[in-house]
C-alpha cells in the first residue's frame, strides 16, 4: 500500500527538514520512501511544500501526486492547493499559531495544534514544524516516535548537529498532544477524490 503526505508553508518554518525527518524515519521503519521537496525563489517567506509517498514495497506514485492521505500545513497562504488533493478519511495536522482562517475541509479531519506556540515555550521557537510532525505520526500512526527521534538525529549537518537534541524533545511533545490516532486514515482510498 501506498501512502501519500504533503507538507506545506512558508521558507523558513522548517517543512523540508521535517519531510526529511519523516522519510528517514520511514526508512528506519522499513518502509520505501520518496520525497519531492520544492520551495519559492525566496528562502524565507516563500512556497514551501514537500510531498512524501511512502510504501510497504516497491514504490510506483511518481513524487508529486493529485491526492494525498495525510498533511502537515504550517501556513495559510499555500493551503488551498493541499486542501483540494486530501482524499476521505484523510488526516490534516494544521499550526494553528500561524495559520490564519477557515480551513473549508471537503474531505479529511482536522488536528489543530499549537505548533509554533509549543516550540515557543520549549525555548525552540523554530521548532514548529517538529511540533507538528510530532502531532502528524500520533495523529495518523504512520511512524513511531522511536524512529520519527531518531531521525532527528541523523538528518542534520554536523554543524547544525546541536538542534537535533531540541528537535527531538519538539517531536515528542507534539506527539504528546493527540491522545489517540485518527481512525481509517490509511484505508481511504489512493486517487482522486
Amino acid at each position: 500500500m501506498e501512502r501519500a503526505v504533503l507538507l506545506t508553508g512558508i521558507g523558513g518554518q522548517g517543512v523540508q527538514l521535517a519531510a526529511r525527518t519523516l522519510a528517514v524515519a520511514a526508512v528506519q521503519s522499513d518502509l520505501e520512501v520518496m520525497v519531492f521537496g520544492s520551495y519559492a525563489g525566496l528562502m524565507r517567506g516563500g512556497n514551501t511544500d514537500a510531498t512524501i509517498i511512502i510504501g510497504d514495497g516497491p514504490l510506483r506514485s511518481p513524487p508529486t501526486v493529485a491526492w494525498a492521505q495525510a498533511a502537515l500545513v504550517m501556513h495559510h497562504e499555500y493551503w488551498p492547493g493541499v486542501r483540494d488533493r486530501m482524499v476521505p478519511d484523510s488526516v490534516i495536522v494544521v499550526d494553528r499559531s500561524v495559520f490564519k482562517g477557515a480551513l473549508g475541509l471537503v474531505h479529511g479531519r482536522a488536528v489543530e495544534v499549537e505548533a509554533t506556540g509549543v516550540a515557543t515555550e520549549l525555548g525552540h521557537g523554530r521548532g514548529g514544524a517538529m511540533v507538528a510532525l510530532g502531532a502528524l505520526a500520533a495523529a495518523s500512526g504512520l511512524v513511531d516516535l522511536a524512529h520519527l527521534r531518531a531521525a532527528a538525529y541523523e538528518v542534520l549537518p554536523s554543524y547544525r548537529a546541536e538542534h537535533a537534541k531540541a528537535n527531538a524533545t519538539a517531536l515528542k511533545a507534539g506527539f504528546a498532544l493527540v491522545k489517540e490516532p485518527v481512525p481509517n486514515v490509511w484505508l481511504a482510498p489512493a486517487g482522486v477524490p
